[in-house]
């Protein structure tokens, strides 16, 4: 997601000659680039999408990483794009499309969205995988069977008692938070101003009892696992990882806010076309499965999610027994509310 990550600088030498109108010689010679966050999911990506596509377009693909959405306007606004498919938060797809730094997703090319539910296309972006904000907390604070399934669960701390924790950002917040109010999901957007300010309201009458807000993903699995927290909010490629070390940590797909990572194109690549294949590839039957095993973030494409064994299922987002149970993210509403309300969190967490 877009505040997960932090960024670099654009290359000097190439946005110098960019501003006076010449195209970067390296730019047209260059090979093509993928960009991601980094970490799991890079590797993740690089596995499943970018190496088999190196040997399908029969091209060299570069994978770097970190990402960031001002990197990329700034790329684009400099006319010296690296980048040429780029991993982003669903918050930037609509950030790039009313700033202008995107290209618009050729669907002539990226032909495979037709099979995906129509929450995961838009204009300016095509999700390729699947993860969640989910509640998760300590085995010892909340034996087998015990622990909240719900955010209002999590809200109730005469039941359920224990320090909790949150994400710093009014992102996700909103959603929890209206949930546990008893909003239902087809009530919850358009975001008005009474609606932001009665899901900030109620993550006040919380707040508390919350003892970390955090920032970093690794930061929710390793508080639950030392037993500062007893639930949080998390991650799910964050927990997944965690669970794999057999972490005293728990969680339930109930509540769950299902969330993607979406490949965006910047406006200006030399390797436009290239980029849309790539990213159809991505969102190929094919390439969709080879993440059922990955244990990071799964399958955007539900009939890859659906060819996933007991085990695996455990972990996908988009296998329909869990994504039944939970709530998908509106990224545009999220960057409205993000955008207009941020001075009202921020009073809320400093008051």
């Amino acid at each position: 997601m877009l505040s997960r990550r932090h960024f670099v600088g654009v290359a000097g030498a190439a946005a110098s000659a960019a501003w006076l109108g010449v195209p970067s010689a390296r730019a047209q010679t260059r090979p093509f680039t993928f960009t991601s966050w980094g970490g799991a999911l890079s590797a993740m990506e690089k596995e499943a999408f970018m190496d088999p596509a190196e040997k399908l377009f029969n091209v060299k693909i570069v994978n770097t990483s970190p990402t960031n959405q001002a990197k990329i306007k700034a790329m684009v606004e400099a006319k010296a794009v690296e980048w040429d498919l780029v991993t982003v938060g669903g918050r930037s797809i609509f950030a790039g499309r009313d700033q202008d730094f995107l290209e618009p997703i050729d669907y002539n090319i990226v032909t495979n969205a037709k099979a995906l539910d129509k929450r995961w296309v838009q204009s300016h972006g095509v999700y390729n995988s699947i993860g969640a904000t989910m509640i998760a907390w300590n085995t010892k604070a909340f034996p087998e069977g015990k622990g909240p399934q719900s955010w209002k669960d999590f809200w109730n701390v005469k039941d359920f008692p224990g320090a909790r924790g949150l994400y710093k950002l009014f992102y996700y917040n909103y959603e929890a938070a209206m949930l546990a109010a008893g909003v239902k999901e087809s009530e919850m957007y358009p975001v008005t101003p009474e609606k932001a300010k009665q899901a900030i309201a109620k993550v006040a009458e919380l707040k508390p009892h919350v003892k970390v807000w955090w920032s970093a993903g690794a930061q929710p699995p390793q508080l639950l696992s030392s037993g500062e927290l007893a639930m949080c909010s998390v991650w799910s490629g964050r927990l997944f990882d965690a669970l794999k070390e057999k972490a005293p940590v728990a969680f339930t797909w109930k509540d769950g806010i299902a969330w993607g990572n979406a490949v965006v194109v910047p406006k200006g690549t030399p390797h436009k076309e290239l980029a849309m294949k790539i990213a159809n590839y991505s969102i190929s039957e094919e390439a969709q499965t080879r993440l059922l095993g990955s244990g990071v973030y799964g399958p955007v494409l539900e009939s890859a999610a659906k060819k996933a064994t007991p085990e695996q299922a455990k972990q996908q987002v988009m296998h329909p027994d869990n994504l039944k149970l939970m709530m998908v993210l509106n990224e545009e509403q999220a960057g409205q509310y993000m955008t207009k309300y941020e001075e009202d969190w921020n009073k809320m967490l400093l008051g």
